[in-house]
């Protein structure tokens, strides 16, 4: 309740959490569904996971919305925001949202929005698409990985924050830099390390400086996404100092895994930018806590074995994407708990925060009048983690074999229990802003 853990009884009725009540309050009578939670687990908010690559339509073969919300349901996600690419098309203007929601009906398990995209030539779109109640607008700054998602150029970024900036809207930025990118050494290899240096860390730093003084000339929010350098936390706190409008989230594979524990020629790993070494990622950690990072998303972005594997095992050439919907909230509570924080802390990165970025504000909280999205973690139930048994399309993913102390054992949307063998493809809604 907040950001504390107390024990209480909740009453739901009509998809919202009507009471927080006693623990020892009388429990309603026949008729009225019961969830018990046991000692050895907490409820909290259902996750609202801001940054998930569904890919439907186009690329279907690499997700789809059927296999990705039966995932987030089972990983106690209820509410997901799509982002712009990898589908064909993409969401860049509202004949792409109309195709990517008739793609959407009926294959719902939890609640679903939609970004929409910011490329060369699109400014005109913008406000449409902001009508039709996309979260906010994601462009990159260097390639994206699909030809049909071009990159901003500086003018473009500049051009497209004013609008940004006239709607009062988002804009959210994978922010890495092409200049620096270009000058980086990228020859094919299997190496781990030589992949780590062709994606430095200057490219974000650099990025994040062009981001931020585009914010500060044209007045747009701006929103960071997946940071993975914590040597761009001193600009960012010092631009929340400034008083910038200015976001920032990072993701569970940066939060649990290190550059020296990832084998070579392991495609599943790789990722843009990517996951850097042990003292980056406590680094990020700390950012966290001071609040410079306001978020943890997975940047869910699963391809085709086909896709992964190109190259065999050289990592320039292999999609780069890490699947981590079901299992990342699970991930970031288990590393979480090794450090020493608690899990109401991880609760208000990927529940409560994540809902406020987009204003959603009724979702990822447990209050009186909230939606009744919630889900269970269980001490006493622990989780060894199987890519082929994982909900989503294809079963690769860089958790693969993890082991964690607790799992998410039940998922509540709307005030009614997932089934868990079978989730109701019907039960999630499509959201507008």
């Amino acid at each position: 309740m907040g950001d504390a853990l107390v024990a209480a009884t909740l009453l739901l009725r009509d998809g919202t959490i009507a009471a927080i009540e006693a623990f020892d309050h009388p429990l309603p009578g026949s008729g009225h569904d019961v969830l018990a939670v046991p000692d050895s687990a907490v409820l909290l908010p259902g996750v609202v996971d801001t940054h998930v690559h569904v890919n439907e339509p186009g690329r279907t073969a690499w997700e789809g919305f059927a296999t990705a919300t039966t995932a987030a349901a089972l990983g106690g996600v209820t509410t997901l925001v799509d982002m712009p690419l990898n589908s064909i098309p993409p969401t860049t203007t509202v004949a792409g949202l109309e195709t990517k929601r008739a793609a959407a009906a009926g294959q719902l398990a939890v609640d679903v929005g939609f970004w929409g995209g910011a490329v060369p030539g699109n400014v005109g779109d913008l406000a449409p698409l902001h009508e039709q109640g996309v979260f906010g607008f994601k462009c990159f700054l260097a390639p994206s990985g699909v030809d049909e998602f071009p990159p901003l150029e500086p003018t473009q970024l500049r051009e497209h924050l004013a609008e940004i900036a006239r709607l009062d809207a988002l804009m959210i930025v994978h922010a890495e830099d092409a200049r620096v990118l270009d000058e980086a050494p990228a020859a094919s290899s299997r190496a781990y390390a030589d992949f780590l240096l062709s994606r430095p860390d200057a490219a974000e730093t650099a990025a994040i400086r062009q981001v931020l003084d585009g914010a500060r000339e044209m007045g747009a929010r701006v929103h960071v996404l997946h940071l993975s350098s914590a040597r761009a936390l001193d600009d960012l706190a010092e631009a929340r100092a400034e008083g910038l409008p200015v976001t920032v989230e990072t993701c569970p594979h940066y939060l649990c895994f290190d550059a020296a524990g990832i084998p070579d020629a392991s495609p599943q790993y790789k990722c843009c930018p990517p996951i850097r070494d042990a003292g980056n990622r406590d680094a990020l950690w700390q950012g966290l806590l001071e609040g410079i990072v306001d978020v943890v998303v997975t940047d869910h972005s699963p391809a085709t074995a086909e896709e992964k594997e190109r190259g065999r095992g050289d990592l320039q050439q292999a999609w780069g994407g890490i699947a981590g919907l079901q299992v990342g909230f699970t991930a970031v509570a288990a590393e979480a708990a090794r450090r020493g924080i608690g899990i109401e802390h991880v609760g208000r990165w990927m529940c409560r925060s994540t809902a406020d970025l987009v204003g959603l504000g009724t979702k990822g909280r447990i209050e009186v009048g909230a939606a009744a999205d919630l889900l269970v973690l269980d001490t006493a139930v622990p989780l060894r983690v199987e890519a082929a048994r994982l909900a989503h399309k294809n079963p690769i993913s860089a958790y693969d074999g993890q082991q964690y102390d607790a799992s998410v054992t039940a998922t509540v949307l709307g005030g009614v229990l997932v089934d868990r063998a079978s989730p109701d493809l019907g039960a999630g809604r499509m959201l507008r802003r």
